[in-house]
């Protein structure tokens, strides 16, 4: 009998399907951040909605050139002690091949590499809506370069990095439950506890001046987010990438169903509001958990993060922190609900064989998910606010009240969202002097 052959297995080759898959998913993501700005932009007042809108639009500026600089090798270079990576030929994007692999997959590292770039951009623009109407426009952009080089990228090695120490553990995030939400909400969290209330919380009606801002903002995130739930997988050649997919619409539509519910139940009103919250609290939810559940656990997790994010937002007055837009009870709620709710849903069909307590697997995943949470929100919330002091300490985090009250817009960027001098045709037609032999009475009619 002839002895045994053993085969290599055949290196991964450059596929262009996923490739180009992960490039539309690439822009996807990106075209959030617009969509970040538009909900966000809507839901302020009137003389905050520039600022609102540069809040997001900056971080599109920064952030690229600080992931091209350095960020991308401390968050995916070679491990560091499990807390961090570096590798200085990715420093600069320097001595990367144009089809050199990811390794393990058939994408470009070049393709790799802006897929995590747009992570990056929008996970400092979330926590924005948490300090609407009074941060100083430079402070926040010095606070958000501080933030993703000791926040962000550090956190996001700890969870998708190799080597990092909840990836090496078996901590579960798909797309970022812990790394982006629970992080960016946990950051909110941290700096409004710094800089203070807005003028006349809790007195003055703060109002969304713009609903139809807000509906198209989470319509275009809702849109976006199949880019970054679906693209996370890196390609789709065993079916998981499509199984986030349908459980990112799936989660969504129960989660704004049972919002809407909620607030009918509560307050007595299906709102629009309340509609592109549920959405957005849904899809929050479902980012670290929608690889490894079913549509039915898809359902659950969405059902549970609406009604439990629609109390969430409510604790501000409670508590007394001035979470502006309600980062903290859709973003870092919704974020703990997704990826604990690993531990209890978990099917083993999906992303791994991982099973969660509904599943037979006990509460060994659970603890685990327990473990990445709280590490990723205490660490945020603490180095979010000591930066917040430090920069409010040296060069001023807020605009001064009076600048608060007259408009944020006007006063940081020398510019107002609407421009009503030229609308409207009362004010020309009484300006023309009626002629001599004309009817008062006339006139006037």
């Amino acid at each position: 009998m002839a002895p045994a052959i053993t085969l290599a297995a055949e290196a991964p080759k450059l596929s262009a399907a996923n490739t180009g898959f992960m490039l539309i998913c690439s822009a996807l993501v990106l075209i959030m951040t617009p969509g970040l700005a538009f909900f966000y932009g809507g839901m302020v007042r009137v003389k905050s909605t520039l600022n609102m809108l540069m809040m997001s639009f900056i971080s599109m500026g920064i952030i690229t050139i600080l992931w091209v600089l350095y960020g991308f090798s401390l968050a995916f270079g070679t491990d560091k002690g499990s807390f961090i990576g570096w590798t200085s030929d990715w420093v600069g994007l320097s001595n990367i091949g144009l089809t050199e692999l990811w390794p393990g997959y058939t994408i470009p590292v070049f393709v790799f590499m802006v897929f995590q770039l747009m992570f990056a951009i929008i996970t400092p623009a979330l926590i924005s809506g948490a300090l609407a109407d009074r941060v100083k426009f430079t402070a926040w952009s010095v606070f958000i370069a501080l933030w993703a080089t000791l926040v962000y990228f550090p956190v996001a090695h700890w969870v998708w990095g190799t080597g990092g120490w909840a990836f090496d553990l078996g901590v579960i995030d798909f797309a970022g439950g812990t790394a982006v939400h629970i992080n960016a909400g946990a950051a909110a969290l941290g700096v409004i506890l710094v800089i203070g209330k807005r003028v006349g919380f809790k007195k003055d009606p703060m109002r969304p001046h713009s609903l139809p801002l807000v509906m198209l903002g989470s319509g275009l995130l809702w849109f976006g987010w199949f880019g970054f739930n679906a693209g996370s997988w890196l390609g789709n050649d065993d079916g998981v990438g499509a199984l986030m997919f349908v459980n990112t619409q799936v989660a969504t539509a129960a989660a704004m169903l049972a919002w809407l519910i909620y607030e009918k139940i509560r307050h007595g009103a299906f709102t629009t509001l309340g509609a592109a919250s549920g959405a957005v609290a849904g899809l929050v939810a479902i980012t670290p958990s929608g690889g490894a559940v079913s549509p039915l656990g898809a359902i659950a997790v969405g059902a549970i993060a609406g009604v439990l994010c629609a109390m969430a937002v409510g604790l501000k007055y409670k508590f007394g922190y001035d979470d502006s837009l309600d980062v903290v009870g859709v973003h870092l709620v919704g974020g703990v609900i997704g990826s604990l709710l690993i531990g209890l849903f978990a099917s083993g069909k999906g992303q791994s064989t991982v099973e969660g307590l509904f599943y037979g697997g006990g509460l060994t995943q659970f603890w685990k998910q327990c473990a990445g949470v709280f590490a990723v929100l205490g660490y945020s919330l603490v180095v979010s606010a000591i930066l917040a002091f430090v920069i409010d300490k040296t060069m001023g985090m807020r605009v001064t009240e009076d600048e608060e009250i007259a408009g944020i817009d006007q006063a940081e960027h020398a510019e107002t969202a609407y421009d009503f001098s030229g609308a409207g045709g009362g004010a020309a037609r009484t300006a023309v002097p009626a002629p001599a032999d004309t009817d008062a009475k006339k006139v006037d009619a």
